[in-house]
């Protein structure tokens, strides 16, 4: 059995609490009351059950702790100390559609990270139809439940199989992520889009998927995913290959090799623009 900090057993606590209540509703979607917030955007009440269950757990162990929440945005706690940064339900649109595939992201950010700057310490994606847990600790490695995770062995674009979020309505560059599309698609073995981005980091990081690229995310969509990715091996930078993803947001994930060879492909399309 892996060991693993209090806090990762903290988030493994909140998320399996949150779980049930969302699969009952997958179940009954069809009965959902649901509200539109924004175009193509929606939020249902289960949505909402799963974010006050899991702001009450992680409180609940760390009452001092802020939030920054999706439904909610930003919650004060002391400034000194880290934060969480919660998705209660990232693949909205799937779960309202009976589309199997979506997830609980949470991370934890210091404050107190490297040269003063903010930091991602800890994460968690999990999915609550196939009870898989998806972890990360800097320093400590990314696993699923007790097994090690590494990313993708593969060099080859030829061979890679790489995930993305397409624009929809109100969201995202179209022109810009057609361009990237037109480049990436003709040298690789395919291009899924699943309709959840912290899962489709989490799998870059179990291997699933041997790349991601995407833009226009919000923090609680990728912070736990990025360090997994990180964790098992990989790299995240935004599109030009620098580590300016979160800044710039801009995420472009793969293993060293693909990384390099996704990275000239992108940036060329982007210059050719």
């Amino acid at each position: 059995m892996v060991s693993h900090s209090g806090l990762i057993s903290v988030m493994e606590r909140a998320v399996r609490k949150a779980a049930p209540r969302l699969r009952r509703d997958f179940n009954e979607v069809q009965h959902l009351q649901v509200s539109r917030k924004g175009p193509a955007d929606f939020v249902s009440m289960a949505d909402r059950r799963a974010e006050d269950t899991l702001i009450e757990e992680l409180r609940h162990a760390r009452p001092d702790w802020g939030f920054l929440v999706e439904e909610r945005g930003t919650i004060e706690g002391d400034p000194d100390k880290p934060r969480w940064i919660i998705d209660p339900l990232d693949g909205t649109t799937n779960f309202l559609h009976g589309i199997p595939h979506f997830s609980i992201s949470i991370a934890v950010e210091d404050p107190r990270g490297v040269m003063g700057k903010p930091e991602i310490t800890h994460g968690m994606v999990y999915q609550p139809l196939t009870d898989e847990g998806f972890w990360a600790e800097k320093g400590r490695g990314a696993w699923l439940q007790g097994q090690r995770l590494r990313v993708s062995a593969r060099r080859d674009l030829p061979d890679a199989l790489i995930s993305t979020g397409i624009p929809f309505l109100g969201h995202g560059n179209f022109a810009e992520w057609s361009r990237i599309f037109g480049a990436v698609a003709p040298e690789v073995a395919g291009i899924r889009r699943f309709g959840s981005a912290a899962l489709d980091l989490a799998w870059v990081a179990a291997g699933r998927y041997d790349g991601f690229w995407e833009s226009d995310l919000k923090p609680w969509d990728v912070s736990a995913g990025i360090l997994l990715v990180k964790e098992a091996g990989g790299f995240v930078t935004d599109f030009r290959g620098q580590d300016m993803a979160v800044e710039r947001n801009q995420y472009l994930a793969a293993n060293d090799v693909l990384h390099s060879k996704l990275h000239k492909l992108v940036g060329g399309a982007l210059r050719n623009a």
